[in-house]
């Protein structure tokens, strides 16, 4: 049988595979990051249109549009732009500037502590803002002679619009600072002891507060029942305003030091050794953490667990690259309270669940979950 010549190898065409570049860690990142920014924005405008007053979609687009200009269609009554223009998108805009404030601040005190427990509410810096800011509204009359008014941020005329604000950054900073000297030792935090400490801090706070009610007078004493709870009912643009301008400053400044923080991971003495003033970080990021979820305080109240949820959430999605963890977290802290508030607006319409409420039955089986996790491992080195 003849054999039919085989073409030599030589002459035969290359072949050129060609190997697709896989997309890098970073670029994955950046196109979930995007995914998050779609369904925060498809979230908001959902919310826009739920309420006592139901409007369409495409009326709220025809109203936001109307901002910049467009006439409003003949079909929009003056009532849908009022409502949705003066109550529902403050109320949308500060709901995300809180969760974004909070969960930026929950995760570098995670990355500081190198706990994944730390969170303003749970080791008592939300309740050292929140006696600050309790203090400001019983006792601003005694200095200025007047309340802190019928409305939420109606704030003693001493200081003008910053009086909580700053009132909120100052005591969320010292109760920080108390935790951070109690808890922490050699590089290393205890767990059990940065639990403990937060118990303390947040038992003398809310002695504190108590003691504030006691004296406070009728009307003060129901705006700090209304506002503990937490909410973003009473948002006004300029409240929204000069929340998100703290929020969006901290957290920008607070990414920029993620690559510090990514090596305070391996402990501070390697820090050290890689160019890093790992005292100086520490004091700047305690700080800027302190002035984000004071000023989130001073205005919405004591809303939990949510600087808890988002980190975690972030670093399950993205890793533990803090230069992405960081606004990963904000923005998934922004989406998180938002769906918070609506779901607190449509469970008892047409009354309100406080968002307080809705965030502490979210984390507080959460933070459970996370106790079981971690039992057997006390110390983080």
């Amino acid at each position: 049988m003849p054999i039919e010549p085989r073409e030599s190898v030589l002459s035969a065409q290359p072949v050129v595979t060609v190997h697709e570049s896989r997309p890098t860690r970073m670029e994955r990142s950046v196109v979930m990051l995007a995914g998050v920014v779609v369904a925060l924005v498809a979230v908001a405008l959902f919310a826009s249109t739920v309420g006592a007053v139901p409007i369409g979609f495409g009326h709220v687009i025809a109203i936001a549009w109307s901002v910049f200009g467009a006439p409003l269609p003949a079909d929009v009554s003056a009532q849908d732009a009022t409502v949705l223009l003066s109550i529902r998108m403050p109320r949308i805009g500060l709901g995300m500037a809180a969760g974004a404030g909070l969960s930026a601040a929950g995760a570098v005190l995670q990355a500081i502590f190198r706990n994944p427990l730390a969170d303003p509410m749970l080791i008592g810096v939300s309740s050292g803002a929140a006696l600050a800011v309790t203090a400001v509204i019983v006792i601003g009359d005694v200095f200025v002679g007047s309340s802190m008014g019928s409305t939420i941020g109606d704030l003693p005329q001493m200081l003008g619009p910053f009086a909580l604000p700053l009132a909120g950054f100052g005591g969320g900073l010292a109760a920080t600072w108390l935790l951070y000297r109690v808890a922490t030792r050699d590089g290393g935090t205890s767990l059990s002891t940065m639990l403990l400490a937060g118990i303390a801090i947040n038992a003398l706070a809310f002695a504190g507060i108590g003691f504030m009610t006691t004296v406070a007078s009728n009307e003060q004493l129901r705006n700090i029942t209304f506002w503990s709870f937490g909410s973003v009912g009473g948002a006004r643009w300029q409240t929204v305003g000069v929340v998100a301008i703290a929020v969006f400053a901290t957290t920008a400044l607070l990414t920029r030091m993620a690559p510090a923080l990514n090596a305070m991971a391996l402990g501070e003495l390697e820090a050290r050794h890689l160019g890093f003033a790992t005292e100086r970080v520490k004091s700047l990021v305690i700080g800027l953490a302190a002035l984000a979820s004071g000023f989130v305080v001073a205005v919405c109240g004591v809303i939990g667990f949510v600087a808890l949820v988002a980190p975690h959430i972030a670093r399950s999605l993205f890793g533990a690259d803090n230069r992405v963890v960081i606004p990963a977290s904000a923005l998934i802290g922004a989406l998180l309270l938002v769906l918070a508030d609506l779901f607190g607006r449509m469970v008892a319409a047409p009354a309100e669940l406080p968002i307080g409420i809705v965030t502490a039955l979210i984390g507080a089986p959460f933070f459970l979950w996370l106790l079981m996790r971690r039992r057997g491992s006390d110390t983080v080195a």
